[in-house]
Parts: C-alpha cells; structure tokens; sequence
C-alpha cells in the first residue's frame, strides 16, 4: 500500500465516523444558540426603544440613526421578524426634533 492509499483510507475513515458528524452537529447547534440568543436579544432592545420613542411622541434624528442603522438592519441581516419591523415603521412616522439640552 502506498501513503497515498493509506491517507485517502485514513480520510474517508474519519469523514465516515458518526463522531466526526457528532463534533460538526454540536459546533452548528451551539451556533444556532448563540445566533437564538443574539436575536432574542436585539428583539428586546428594539422593542424596549421603541416603545420608548412612541410613548415619548419624537425621536431625535441621531437616535433614529443608531436605533436603525446599528440595531435593527443586523437584526433583521439575521432573519429578524415583524413585530420589530411595524415598531421601527412606527418609529419612523415620529416627528424627529433635536435633544433637550
């Protein structure tokens, strides 16, 4: 048998392996976790400030811009879902005046 032989046997015995498969399967869950929890977590703070924002009546112009460019496009990158996008909507229609000093 020549190492040729014996790298590609080794290769296909350890790609064939359920514990190859099992080590890939549990890094894809814990990713799944981490990206669940990501989501989860810009849901909340997009949700929070938004309502924030409605209840006050006005957003200032700098605030829209890091609610929307900073939260909401990565959230939604991500395959956020619609209860942020009609908040963020709403949060739009707002009249946008400058900080109270």
């Amino acid at each position: 048998m020549s190492i040729i032989e014996i790298l590609i046997t080794i290769f296909c015995s350890v790609f064939a392996s359920s514990g190859f498969w099992m080590v890939i399967q549990k890094a894809t869950d814990k990713q799944t976790a981490k990206t669940r929890m990501i989501l989860g977590l810009g849901h909340d703070r997009i949700i929070h400030l938004c309502k924030k924002y409605i209840d006050a009546g006005w957003i200032s112009a700098e605030d829209y811009e890091d609610l929307y460019e900073y939260l909401f496009k990565p959230y939604e990158d991500m395959g956020g879902n619609g209860t942020a996008h009609r908040l963020i909507d709403e949060v739009g229609k707002l009249p946008m005046h400058k900080p109270e000093p």
